[in-house]
């Protein structure tokens, strides 16, 4: 719920989670701190002061502070937000902050994405499969404006996590590919560049770990910070496997996983 702001200057309370994995003997817990609210504070800029002033020992991550890296990606009481960009005039005087759930937690907010974005890559293989030899002679290839804009819109990700992290499947089972891997499959099926067809890509989609493996409950579209349209990710790709099934001679267990 938001906050109406007043003139006067609020204290918030950060329960701010606590683990090192390198310390194992210190369980996990809460720690609280208190800080005066100032006009216009990110939760980024409250936990740079917290470790300047308070705790030189917190952990969490930040580059860029523009929304654009998506390194802060932390659960705000329970929700997948970024720190750069969060207010704390929208949050209450409480702020609970716990790490994104689904990656290895390196220590207190701070989780390792990488890994995770990185065997989803390579199990979707993210990149451009050529239909002929590179040749640097070629002339450029022509591409309608609607379709650039499309693809574009594909690679605003900025890999932050916070869809994985709100995703009950990709909590439970870490071989699903979640919104993200979803929005790079759609990308590159979008692009007349790459020489996949449906049928190439239907055993790494169409599976339970894939675009049938979701449960309906769209949290990723919920949490992006970018607002793509992953609800519209999700259904082209439903689609066009459904599609790519159906020209194999049709796939019961395809078919009773759509039905459900």
């Amino acid at each position: 719920m938001a906050h109406e702001s007043t003139d006067a200057a609020r204290t918030l309370t950060f329960e701010i989670f606590r683990f090192n994995p390198e310390q194992p003997e210190v369980e996990p817990h809460l720690q609280s701190f208190e800080l005066d609210e100032t006009p216009y504070m990110t939760l980024f800029l409250a936990l740079n002061r917290i470790r300047e002033e308070q705790d030189p020992s917190l952990q969490f991550d930040f580059a860029c502070r523009s929304a654009v890296c998506g390194s802060c990606g932390m659960l705000v009481n329970g929700r997948p937000r970024l720190a750069c960009n969060t207010l704390t005039r929208d949050l209450p005087d409480v702020i609970r902050l716990h790490p994104l759930p689904a990656f290895q937690l390196i220590g207190d907010l701070s989780v390792d994405t990488g890994v995770w974005f990185r065997e989803m890559h390579r199990r979707v293989e993210s990149w451009v499969h050529e239909r002929a030899p590179f040749d640097p002679e070629a002339p450029e290839e022509r591409m309608d404006d609607e379709l650039a804009q499309a693809i574009y819109e594909g690679e605003r990700c900025i890999e932050c996590g916070c869809c994985v992290a709100g995703c009950g499947v990709a909590n439970v089972n870490p071989r699903f590919v979640g919104a993200a891997g979803m929005n790079r499959i759609a990308r590159f099926m979008t692009d007349p560049r790459d020489a996949r067809s449906d049928e190439d890509w239907f055993d790494v989609v169409s599976t339970e770990d894939g675009v049938f493996g979701c449960v309906g409950l769209m949290a990723c579209h919920d949490v992006c910070p970018k607002g793509l349209p992953l609800l519209e990710v999700y259904a082209y790709l439903r689609r066009r496997m459904l599609g790519a099934g159906l020209s194999r001679g049709g796939s019961n267990e395809l078919l009773q996983i759509e039905a459900a």
